[in-house]
């Protein structure tokens, strides 16, 4: 098949969903870009309240095997 028949039979395909393939492209980029937008309000929230945990979290910081951040990980001869 030539390159021009490949056109021509693409082009007499019937919309996809009922609309052009330009469209569903702009409706796509639009769902894309609010899903975007809620997962970009959720950044840095569990520092938003780190007030609330800082007791919790020093309550299990001496836990059997619990390690900080800063200590890096633990070797195999901790557990």
């Amino acid at each position: 098949m030539s390159f021009a028949a490949a056109v021509v039979a693409e082009a007499s395909k019937p919309p996809v969903f009922g609309m052009e393939p330009w469209v569903l492209g702009v409706v796509v980029l639009c769902v894309f870009a609010a899903l975007a937008f809620v997962t970009w309000t959720y950044r840095d929230v569990a520092n938003r309240h780190s007030h609330k945990a800082e007791a919790d979290a020093a309550q299990h910081a001496g836990a059997p095997g619990a390690y900080h951040h800063g200590a890096g990980h633990p070797s195999s001869q901790d557990h």
